[in-house]
Order: structure tokens, then C-alpha cells, then sequence
């Protein structure tokens, strides 16, 4: 700007003054406001700090501590009395780091997180309640499946017009009588699953139960992606005529799934198979019948290790739990 002004004092016209020096001329033209040393002014409107410790004093009241300025505003109003305006009270507050919630909030205890590990069949065991779609609309039937995470076989399957505790309580009894007691049971928590009647039946069992964190659908994630499975088979209907239809399509499609499907998560096994130990036996077979086709077509075989998708996890777990560090792990050796 000092060449500027130079250029313009001896004569040069601002618009060419301004293309010399590469600024706009509008810039360069602007009338520059020259300010004034001196002690800054205070708004006359401005409330000083006895008047600000006041309101503070006032939105921290009993009275009005759970209330936002809007609400003490409104209410001081009504009571013939003027403190200062809602945005002088958001101003106050801010100033004291109180614009953020000042209300008493209730704290929840961290959920811990399940996680459960099987080894085998009968040691743990997953459920859930799922509905099916009555004959008119509003009409639900209520289907309880039970399902073991290890085999993925469904240890039972039951369809009633209602849900309740008393029902969950006659299914576990049915279930257990006929594969046994579980190590663990594990649920999310919905009214049946939290019910008194169904913790009684499994702290008499001493069978350990489990519950999913509130509003974490993967916490249940075999009882989940078992209920997709049945809803999105392309035999599922889009509604029973009755619950005797209810029953019958669940019987029939849990007979299909435990002996028939294949499933990609136990080698491709059905889960009969894994549950009742025959899968080892049909391993077997199925390795001759690969190293038959591999000495007919070897080319078409780049090793000699069976696929990967045939072979059956040690382990099946909700939630893995993380791997433990060795005891010694960080120790220098002694010398």
C-alpha cells in the first residue's frame, strides 16, 4: 500500500497505480479507518460482576438447576421478576462452563461384555424368541429355537400363540431332558429370558446363564443369523393361516436344516453330524474320495492338503475372548 500511495501522490492515475503494484483498485482505493489509542469503552448495557455472580447464583438454584435459561426466563417472568435476557443467562453460563448439561444424569454401570467359548456339543447353548406373521395383520405367533453354538444343531423348536416364562421354562425341561445339561445358557434379555421362572429352572440346574448387553443384537449372534436363515428361505411364507401351520412348516424346516444343510461354519457339515460325532467318520470319506480325484486329475490340484472350508473349528465363541499374555512374557531371563 506505501507504493501505492507514492505512485498515486505524484500524479499516476489509481487504476494504473494499482495494476502496477498487483493489488485491486478497489483495495487500494478503500478509505482506511485510523483508530484512536486509548482505554477500550464499556457497553452501557453491560452487567458487572456482582450482577453476573447473581445470575449464576439464580440458574444454580434448587429451584432452577435442572431448568435451561428458556425455562428460568419464562418462570422468573411469571413471578414478576426480570434477571437479565435468555442469551445474557447463556452467556453467564458459558463464561463458567455450564452451557453443557447441568442436570443430575443417571449413570449406568458398563455391561460386561459375554464371552463364551465351547469345545464341543451340549456345552453351550443359545435361544431366542423370533415371530411369525398370523393370519391377519396384528396377529403374531411366537416361535422359541434353541440352538447349540458348537454343532449349530437346533435343539428345539417350539411355536405358541403367546411368550411367557412359564413356556420358555417347559421347553428347557423337554430339551434338556433329552441332550442333557448344559454348561451355559445364553440369551438375550428380553421379558422370558430375564423371567424368574426361567432363572429358577437354570440356578437349580446350576447351569450358568448369560445374558447379551442391553441393545447389542451381537451378542446373540447364533440365535440371530439362525432367524435370518429361517425367514429369508424361499419356502418361508409370508404368513401362516394358523398356528397348527406354524407348527407343522417349523417342524419340518428345523429337519431339514439339522440333516440336510450343509453349513459352512463346521466343515460343511450338517450340524446332526458335529452333534452326534459323525462328522470325523464322514471327514474320512471324503479325504479318500479327494486323493482318488487328485491321482486321477492332478492338474487340477495344487496341493495335497484337504480345503480348508472341510475342516471343523476347535472352537465356536460369542465374543472371543482375548488371548491371554504368558505368564513370563515381558521377564527378563535369568542369567
Amino acid at each position: 500500500m506505501t507504493a501505492y500511495r507514492e505512485l498515486a501522490s505524484r500524479g499516476i492515475s489509481t487504476r494504473v497505480a494499482a495494476d502496477l503494484v498487483g493489488i485491486p483498485r478497489a483495495t487500494a482505493t478503500r478509505k482506511r479507518r485510523i483508530s484512536v489509542p486509548g482505554p477500550a469503552q464499556v457497553p452501557a448495557n453491560k452487567i458487572g460482576d456482582e450482577g453476573r455472580r447473581e445470575i449464576l447464583d439464580v440458574v444454580n438454584s434448587k429451584s432452577f438447576v435442572d431448568l435451561p435459561p428458556i425455562q428460568i426466563y419464562a418462570q422468573l417472568l411469571d413471578a414478576d421478576t426480570y434477571l437479565c435476557s435468555i442469551s445474557t443467562m447463556y452467556r453467564v453460563l458459558n463464561e463458567n462452563q455450564q452451557v453443557k448439561d447441568r442436570r443430575r444424569l443417571a449413570r449406568h454401570p458398563a455391561r460386561a461384555i459375554p464371552e463364551l467359548t465351547a469345545t464341543g456339543p451340549g456345552q453351550v447353548l443359545s435361544w431366542d424368541i423370533t415371530k411369525l406373521a398370523g393370519p391377519i395383520k396384528g396377529k403374531y405367533f411366537d416361535a422359541y429355537v434353541m440352538i447349540d453354538i458348537y454343532s449349530r444343531y437346533i435343539v428345539g423348536a417350539y411355536v405358541h400363540a403367546s411368550e411367557s416364562g412359564e413356556l420358555a421354562v417347559e421347553m428347557m425341561k423337554e430339551i434338556f431332558g433329552i441332550h442333557g445339561v448344559p454348561q451355559v445358557v445364553h440369551a438375550d434379555r428380553g421379558t422370558s429370558m430375564t423371567s424368574k421362572t426361567v432363572a429358577a429352572l437354570l440356578s437349580d440346574l446350576e447351569v450358568t446363564r448369560s445374558h447379551s448387553r442391553p441393545r447389542v443384537s451381537n451378542d446373540n449372534p447364533y440365535s440371530e443369523a439362525w432367524f435370518k436363515t429361517l425367514k429369508f428361505a424361499p419356502t418361508f411364507p409370508e404368513r401362516f393361516g394358523s398356528l397348527a401351520d406354524a407348527k407343522t412348516f417349523m417342524a419340518s424346516f428345523v429337519d431339514g436344516y439339522n440333516h440336510e444343510h450343509r453349513h459352512s461354519g463346521i466343515g460343511l457339515n450338517t450340524p446332526a453330524d458335529v452333534h452326534y460325532g459323525l462328522a470325523e467318520a464322514k471327514a474320512v470319506a471324503r479325504a479318500a474320495t479327494l486323493d482318488a480325484a487328485r491321482a486321477r486329475f492332478p492338474e487340477r490340484f495344487s496341493t495335497t492338503q484337504a480345503p480348508k472350508i472341510l475342516s471343523i473349528p476347535a472352537t465356536a465363541w460369542i465374543n472371543k475372548p482375548a488371548a491371554k499374555p504368558l505368564e513370563n512374557e515381558g521377564l527378563e531371563l535369568a542369567a
